[in-house]
């Protein structure tokens, strides 16, 4: 292969992952609200134990698919950063981006699960999204 034609691989690849991303977050998006819509529906909030568990499982389904669209978006910029143009410049950029888009993911991740990625255990005071809260 010589270089143009391995550029334009990666260019393409690139955008393939940047399309698999976006299709990750909105197809699971609509499936998070699609689920919150029917478990309204067949169950009302009064007979589930309330609005509040159904609504902090929409936003974990959310948060999950935007999650998982983020890892792909991260994957899809540094391919697309370093093995297309390797500037100095575009480096720098690429690295503000994934510093961002990390920070997403972890603050993410602490709302999700109620703690962070490397801990083992939920913060004090805080339930996971799929807990019911306790009764205190």
């Amino acid at each position: 292969m010589d270089g143009a034609t391995t550029v334009a691989f990666a260019e393409a690849l690139a955008r393939g992952i940047e399309l698999v991303g976006m299709g990750v977050m909105l197809i699971g998006g609509v499936a998070a609200i699609a689920v919150f819509l029917v478990r309204l529906a067949v169950r009302p909030a009064r007979a589930s134990g309330g609005f509040e568990p159904m609504y902090r499982d929409l936003r974990a389904n959310l948060g999950r698919a935007i999650l998982l669209g983020l890892e792909f978006l991260v994957a899809a910029d540094i391919i697309g950063t370093v093995a297309v143009a390797p500037s100095f410049g575009n480096l720098g950029v690429l690295s503000l981006i994934v510093a961002i888009r990390t920070f997403l993911s972890f603050s993410l991740e602490l709302e999700i699960s109620g703690r962070w990625p490397w801990q083992h255990r939920p913060l004090p005071g805080r339930a996971r999204a799929s807990e019911p809260p306790s009764a205190a």
